[in-house]
């Protein structure tokens, strides 16, 4: 099963894949725990370009590209590879982030990355996504109490506005297979929300 932990900073998408992996690893599945951008190597390095800040302005067609071409490296030697050992791949942000980041964040066509999206992925998309929503206030307070912010925290307050509706409206366009959850709530009450999930998830493996 191919799941995907989306949404904006500070949601706790990193803390929330730890915990499911945790509770899978429990009911005897092996998890491949990654993310995007990066993942392998080389993916780190495109990640890092990124998300620097740097005194030359990155086109948004250059940012678009460079996301799609860590993710090509990524499919191939990493998440491809686990689906086919029959690994249960928890990956921290997907194409659903390009297209609430690149399309709603930065104004750049649908179709645009649909065409790369097949172009890169073939057939393959998530089984499921979890959506991790929460003002865009709260999320932004939350990754500065980080510490340094990077290029795509740097963004105004509109930017994060435009990337939660998309994500939003992604989610409502298809609900087979994402599911919202409040990531305002409490860490504690966030995780039990994820255990509900947890037996249809399972009941996917049975099938």
């Amino acid at each position: 099963m191919f799941i995907t932990l989306e949404g904006p900073e500070g949601a706790g998408k990193s803390t929330n894949r730890e915990y499911l992996a945790q509770r899978l690893r429990e009911q005897g599945v092996t998890v491949c725990l990654t993310r995007e951008p990066g993942g392998t190597p080389l993916a780190e390095r495109i990640r890092e370009l990124l998300l620097s800040p740097s005194d030359e302005p990155m086109a948004a067609d250059t940012e678009l590209l460079l996301v799609f071409a860590a993710r090509a490296q990524h499919l191939q030697e990493v998440i491809k590879p686990a689906l086919a050992r029959g690994e249960w791949v928890l990956c921290d942000r997907f194409t659903d982030a390009t297209y609430a980041y690149q399309g709603g964040g930065r104004g750049l066509s649908s179709a645009r990355i649909a065409e790369l999206e097949r172009f890169v992925q073939g057939d393959l998309r998530p089984d499921l996504t979890l959506v991790f929503d929460l003002p865009v206030e709260v999320g932004l307070a939350r990754a500065a109490a980080r510490g340094r912010l990077d290029r795509f925290e740097q963004e105004q307050r509109g930017f994060f506005e435009s990337v939660r509706t998309t994500y939003l409206r992604r989610a409502s366009a298809a609900p087979e297979r994402y599911r919202i959850l409040d990531a305002a709530q409490s860490l504690e009450d966030v995780q039990a929300a994820i255990d509900r999930l947890l037996p249809a998830m399972l009941e996917h493996r049975g099938g």
